[in-house]
């Protein structure tokens, strides 16, 4: 009987306590990260829009896919308002199925279109430097045309499977719109781990190919020190940054969260991978305040077009001023 009661004592196990750590980061951390990203990108990219539409002349393959990329980001910060009033609302969503699934599939549509889109400029550097008597036929406008298309179509046609596995639930008389990875685990799975390999994992490779032999490239030859050089350096390192500190953490996150969800992972765990995946979320969304340092890291067509809509903007001010003083006069 004694070694019962000590068999049974020593294989009692007392429950894991679980923390709603994940619950407060929704509540809190979420509304104001969204909050911040969505006033900084909405005013960047408004200004970077109207650069490339009033200043940008002539457009070549590169400014096209920036434009893009700027167009991009600039619709995925038309869907934060609704989350930040989700959040702050506690998870409580009242504007319908359609909204829920359009607000995460913008999310992710920025996310996987920004990649490629990034991978595309990644090749197109990779052709102008390393190939440079090919430069001037991949500057032609046709080839940057026809790869956006490609981008946006095959961004879509990767994202548009994942409405279907978004879904409103009712949790003690509040409507959730759930997030992507807290859907059905079968289901969220196997796409989970496909748009991982196919949406990050081969653009990744290419990139680093790439940019592996654009800095072989440019450390050779006479004038490595250029400036043309040097900001074509520093153009390889920022989106190296962006895939590294944006794009790779919310992958491995979102990857840990799907598969503690299965039954043999303890709430704690559980709660923990989710709380991680929450903190990384928007982390990913500040890639597109890296994508707007890339338009001035590129080269000088989008720095002087700058320039010169400022000069128009002072030119105007000051114009008005001398009306005003001979109105008065």
């Amino acid at each position: 009987m004694e070694g019962n009661a000590s068999d049974n004592t020593s294989a009692y196990k007392p429950a894991p306590i679980c923390t709603n750590v994940d619950t407060l980061m929704k509540r809190y951390y979420l509304p104001a990260m969204y909050s911040t990203i969505f006033i900084v990108g909405l005013l960047g990219n408004l200004f970077a829009i109207t650069v490339y539409l009033v200043k940008m002349r002539p457009w070549r393959s590169s400014s096209i896919i920036m434009f893009n990329l700027v167009v991009t980001d600039f619709l995925y910060m038309l869907s934060l308002p609704f989350l930040v009033y989700y959040y702050t609302n506690g998870d409580s969503w009242t504007m319908g199925d359609f909204m829920c699934r359009f607000v995460r599939f913008a999310f992710h549509f920025n996310l996987y279109g920004s990649i490629l889109f990034l991978t595309s400029l990644s090749v197109f550097r990779y052709v102008a430097i390393v190939y440079p008597y090919r430069a001037q036929q991949v500057q032609k406008k046709q080839w940057g045309i026809l790869l956006c298309t490609i981008v946006w179509a095959t961004a879509a046609v990767a994202i548009i499977p994942m409405t279907t596995m978004i879904s409103l639930i009712e949790s003690q008389d509040v409507t959730q719109c759930l997030d992507f990875a807290s859907n059905d685990l079968e289901t969220v799975w196997w796409y989970s781990w496909l748009l991982t390999v196919l949406g990050f994992l081969v653009p990744l490779a290419t990139v680093c190919m790439c940019y592996f032999s654009i800095v072989r490239a440019l450390s050779t030859g006479p004038h490595t020190q250029s400036e043309c050089r040097i900001k074509a350096r520093r153009h390889v390192v920022l989106i190296i940054v962006v895939f590294v500190l944006c794009f790779l953490p919310f992958h491995i996150s979102r990857a840990i969260r799907v598969e503690t969800r299965r039954p043999s992972f303890d709430c704690l765990v559980m709660r923990q991978a989710h709380a991680a995946y929450i903190f990384f979320r928007p982390i990913a969304g500040l890639h597109t305040f890296f994508n707007l340092a890339l338009n001035t890291t590129a080269g000088d067509q989008f720095q002087k077009a700058c320039s010169e809509l400022f000069n128009c903007f002072r030119c105007e001010s000051k114009r008005k001023e001398v009306c005003n003083v001979a109105v008065i006069s």
